[in-house]
């Protein structure tokens, strides 16, 4: 589904990516962990064409996106969250999961304007849509309440459905449980894997150790930039040089 190259970001003298490569499978949970300063939202950043790296390529479907802005990234449904939660705060939340069905939307400035009979009947479809979105992540209740009034976990969840609602083949999360207390992150543990059941591959940037060793297939581990190890999360736990960048030699 997706496939890093040699991956290398540098911003000036500073390294902050490395030959990075790795790749994630169709119908995979795939984790990226690391120390902080490791690269690891820089890497997701290249990857959703938010950064442009200074070498290496990325692929999608074997499809070399590399360079690609992330606009055209979601018209080929690979769509990301970020670590702080960016909603429309002047929308309802509902209005702001209708903003994500935009690569779906045909109608053109001439059919909205006069309020076409084929306007209205997509603006009634992406209504539906959205709310099955806000379903999927259960606030559905929370539809009609301004984004801005959300308590921080429902606004996490806001999110997700607004990224679930492009229909996406690959969802990239960067640290969705960041500032989520315990049972928060339990229900998004939960909801990871729904959508991963969902037909959604997955990848995610984590901090939390307890949620990714209980979600991920795979997990990659990032140390100075540099690609320290990769393999199952037992492979993970038990490798030295994972425990030495963690808590020090």
């Amino acid at each position: 589904m997706l496939r890093v190259e040699g991956i290398t970001r540098k911003f000036g003298g500073v390294t902050a990516l490395s030959d990075v490569s790795f790749s994630v499978a169709k119908g995979e949970i795939k984790g990226v962990i690391g120390p902080n300063g490791a690269g690891k939202t820089t890497l997701f950043n290249i990857i959703s064409g938010v950064y442009s790296q200074t070498a290496g390529k990325v692929f999608l479907n074997e499809d070399d996106v590399t360079g690609l802005s992330p606009e055209k990234l979601a018209l080929r449904r690979m769509v990301r969250t970020f670590q702080n939660i960016e909603l429309f705060n002047g929308l309802s939340v509902l209005e702001n999961v209708m903003v994500g069905v935009h690569t779906r939307s045909r109608s053109g400035v001439l059919s909205c304007s006069l309020r076409l009979p084929r306007n209205l009947k997509e603006e009634r479809s992406i209504r539906e849509t959205a709310m099955d979105c806000l379903k999927f992540v259960g606030i559905e209740d929370l539809a009609g309440m301004s984004a801005e009034s959300l308590p921080f976990g429902k606004g996490r969840m806001l999110e997700i459905a607004r990224a679930m609602a492009l229909d996406p083949l690959i969802i990239l999360l960067d640290e969705p449980a960041a500032g989520l207390n315990s049972r928060e992150t339990a229900e998004l543990g939960r909801l990871i894997g729904k959508i991963r059941d969902s037909g959604v591959t997955v990848a995610l940037v984590e901090h939390d150790m307890e949620l990714v060793m209980d979600i991920c297939d795979s997990i990659v581990v990032l140390n100075l930039g540099n690609k320290l190890a990769e393999g199952t999360p037992r492979e993970i736990q038990e490798n030295q040089e994972v425990i030495a960048a963690y808590l020090g030699e």
